[in-house]
């Protein structure tokens, strides 16, 4: 079940869940708008020739309040906004529409588990064929959160949990991909 606006104040009131910083239009009737941090994550291009899931991928930081990115491009972002879930919800990540009829694409790759706490990685993609330019703290996605059945019997504690800025992948510490590379080693 979506939570409503009501029942995400009282929850926020209580402490049940946390979101803050929350601006004065952040409550929305069926989500939490959200705001664009200042601090960014490229793929280095001068410093990778191709993307592994077994290998670490190389980033540049970028640190501003402004930033372009160009048409058809991708780069990784963070909120301005701390989150704690607790076990019983979950959230997931919505492009704004205003944002969305820009053409750039939002996500973090779907679902924010119950128990996750700290800032969320967005990943924004330019699908328009001009640059667009964002601006830190403008309202650039929403999160929609739910209700569970019931309590996680195990709340996230994953290789994201506690991240305060923009995390690039950490798909090469998956169990997998320590397998395939002793596989290939053998």
């Amino acid at each position: 079940m979506i939570i409503s606006d009501k029942t995400l104040k009282k929850l926020l009131k209580s402490g049940e869940l946390i979101v803050t910083p929350l601006g004065k239009e952040s409550i929305q009737p069926a989500s939490i708008d959200c705001t664009l941090g200042d601090t960014f994550l490229e793929i280095d291009t001068s410093e990778m020739s191709t993307i592994s899931m077994s290998n670490e991928i190389i980033y540049r930081k970028i640190v501003r309040d402004t930033i372009t990115i160009p048409a058809h491009s991708f780069i990784l972002a963070t909120t301005v906004e701390y989150f704690e879930l607790p076990p019983n919800i979950t959230a997931f990540v919505e492009g704004r529409s205003s944002i969305g009829r820009m053409g750039l694409f939002i996500q973090n790759a779907g679902l924010i588990d119950p128990g996750f706490k700290g800032k969320v990685t967005l990943e924004l993609y330019n699908a328009n064929s001009l640059p667009i330019i964002l601006e830190k703290g403008r309202r650039i996605c929403q999160f929609v959160f739910y209700f569970m059945d019931q309590n996680a019997e195990n709340p996230y504690k994953g290789k994201y949990q506690g991240q305060n800025d923009t995390v690039g992948s950490r798909v090469f510490k998956d169990t997998e991909s320590k397998r395939v590379l002793k596989n290939k080693r053998e």
